[in-house]
């Protein structure tokens, strides 16, 4: 059975939830968000399994897109550092979608699939998600950039980004001491980068507490969502 016309189901994979709705072509939601726990543990038979159970009453679609928590390199994974990168090394993620449910199927990691959905696309523009762990992406002009995983690169004495601002953290040393964190590296990402705009999302963003500069946004992870929409914008 073929899927409606041009509409997409879209899938935020994330270490907590897997949510998903249906777009279509212009971006608008056809429906609200649902979503499921992700699995424990989260190997990739397990995401599938919860993927068909949350989305096995949805209406058709044509065509899946997927923001993935990792590095992707054409619909295959490399790293999935908060679901568990030695069972997902090297799964062929988009191919595993496509023959489970026999649509085309597009996989990028899920800081770019912000990117996509919130990106003005003018200038350079800087997205960062804030929840299990850190996420960052990177356009041009409203192009992708080739993917980064800063998260893993150190920011403090044997500490990776991920390891300095993620959850875990925040956890551990409370929202006051986080957020000031979260604002000395912004201020760090801003001399490094230079981005005209800066949009922070995720779970965790609304706990940010102190004054953002001007061409800083907090945006939601609905907003990202329509980046899966665009992801099929040039076929």
């Amino acid at each position: 059975m073929t899927g409606a016309p041009g509409e997409i189901l879209t899938i935020d994979i994330g270490g907590s939830h897997i949510k998903a709705t249906i777009l279509d072509n212009n971006s608008k939601m056809q429906m609200d968000y649902e979503k499921v726990v992700t699995p424990v543990p989260a190997e990739p038979t397990a995401v599938l399994e919860a993927i068909k159970t949350l989305v096995k009453d949805f209406p058709s679609y044509e065509k899946i897109s997927v923001g993935f928590p990792g590095y992707i390199k054409d619909g295959v994974v490399i790293t999935a550092p908060n679901l568990g990168t030695e069972s997902w090394h090297n799964v062929n993620f988009a191919k595993l979608l496509s023959d489970t449910f026999n649509k085309p199927a597009k996989v990028i990691n899920d800081a770019d699939m912000q990117g996509l959905g919130v990106a003005s696309g003018k200038g350079l523009e800087m997205v960062l998600t804030l929840g299990t762990g850190f996420g960052t992406a990177l356009l041009k002009d409203g192009v992708l950039l080739p993917h980064v995983e800063l998260a893993h690169h150190p920011i403090s004495k044997d500490q990776t980004y991920d390891e300095y601002i993620g959850e875990k953290a925040l956890e551990k040393i409370g929202r006051k001491k986080w957020s000031k964190r979260v604002e000395m590296i912004l201020t760090v990402l801003q001399t490094v980068f230079n981005y005209d705009v800066l949009y922070i999302s995720g779970g965790n963003a609304t706990k940010l507490k102190f004054k953002m500069a001007d061409n800083v946004k907090i945006v939601s992870n609905e907003d990202g969502i329509h980046g899966g929409a665009r992801l099929w914008a040039n076929g």
